[in-house]
């Protein structure tokens, strides 16, 4: 265990301290505590391990505190979602060096989503709704619509890039690029927007459908529908008779148990339908755009080789900070995320200038 791997236990402490602060539900706020308590001792006993005092526990990273200014301004659900994503990807990592080296699996190999449902199962005092509350959150939340920004920022600014350098290749930069760097963000925003446009659209026919038919199945046999649902909460280990309470508790109300059913049985959450096709279509519009236009400024206000330089230094900052707001959810190093970043998509728009070179040699021949 290296200290990278020590930061990351002060940080996940850090943040599900921030949840605890910030959580209405006294009972679920304690689970947050309690969370936070469990990742602190597991830095402190990683720190004795590697023969480091306590007192040289370091303090949450940059990236933590940057989450908690997120969380301030976008909601909470956003750091329980990356943490959830942080301790999934460290369970994998265990679990497959395990294997690698064939040693036995232990319990506390797995994510701490299962450390959190133990705890939620042994307090009695949070009710079925709450624990129903608590699921619903913890499966639709995440850094979605972040990462979404990201990405869509990165691949307009990728795509247009690598355009935008193939024809400054073949016409020397000349003002032919800011027509076809033009076209190719109208080009791309647009057909990032349809695709988004009939993605959410039909998944939301086909959940919709889904969710008549259990509404359906609700009305007709409510009893089967009780005993189906306590189940359920059996085989993820609560007890029955608390398994049966909990069941009986949703029952009582039709719409939870609508809700909770659909999303137990059909893996939906009721609550990312509620988003209009056409704001998804107009957001994946916008961020393909913003990234889309950087490698196309400098030729709105000069041509030749200094417009070609001038994109690709744009265009270099753009990727090192996409990249570097990629670690928010890799946790890995901001200088590695983000010079790999620009690597990359220098590399990309070198072979499409390279092409476009070779291209307006044959022609001009």
């Amino acid at each position: 265990m290296n200290l990278k791997n020590i930061q990351t236990e002060v940080d996940a402490s850090y943040l599900y301290k921030v949840l605890a602060e910030n959580e209405e539900d006294e009972h679920v706020a304690l689970i947050f505590k309690q969370m936070s308590e469990i990742e602190n001792g597991h830095a402190i006993a990683f720190l004795k391990k590697n023969n480091f005092q306590a007192h040289q526990l370091p303090a949450p990273s940059t990236r933590a505190k940057i989450l908690h200014r997120i969380g301030k301004i976008f909601g909470y659900d956003y750091i329980l979602g990356i943490l959830l994503d942080t301790e999934k990807s460290i369970s994998s990592s265990i679990l497959t060096a395990r294997r690698k080296t064939a040693s036995i699996e232990s319990l506390s190999d797995t994510a701490h989503v299962t450390i959190l449902q133990n705890i939620l199962k042994g307090n009695t005092k949070v009710s079925g709704t709450n624990v129903a509350r608590f699921e619903k959150r913890h499966r639709s939340v995440g850094g979605n619509a972040l990462r979404a920004a990201v990405l869509g920022g990165n691949d307009g600014l990728v795509s247009n890039f690598s355009l935008v350098m193939g024809i400054a290749g073949a016409t020397s930069g000349d003002s032919e690029v800011l027509l076809a760097g033009m076209a190719g963000l109208l080009a791309g925003a647009l057909s990032m927007a349809l695709g988004e446009w009939i993605s959410v659209k039909s998944s939301q026919e086909l959940y919709e459908n889904q969710m008549e038919l259990e509404m359906e199945e609700l009305e007709t046999n409510p009893e089967g529908e009780e005993q189906e649902l306590a189940l359920i909460y059996i085989s993820k280990g609560i007890p029955e008779s608390q398994a049966k309470e909990m069941a009986r508790e949703i029952m009582s109300d039709k719409e939870l148990a609508h809700t909770i059913l659909i999303k137990e049985e059909l893996g939906i959450a009721p609550d990312e339908l509620k988003g209009s096709a056409m704001e998804a279509a107009l957001t994946s519009f916008f961020l393909f755009a913003i990234g889309a236009i950087i490698p196309v400024i400098p030729f709105l206000f000069t041509t030749g080789m200094q417009a070609i330089l001038l994109s690709t230094l744009f265009s270099a900052l753009g990727l090192f900070l996409i990249g570097s707001a990629i670690t928010l959810f890799t946790g890995k190093s901001i200088w590695f995320s983000g010079f790999r970043q620009v690597l990359f998509g220098l590399l990309a728009a070198a072979i499409t200038f390279g092409i476009g070179k070779l291209i307006g040699v044959s022609l001009s021949g």
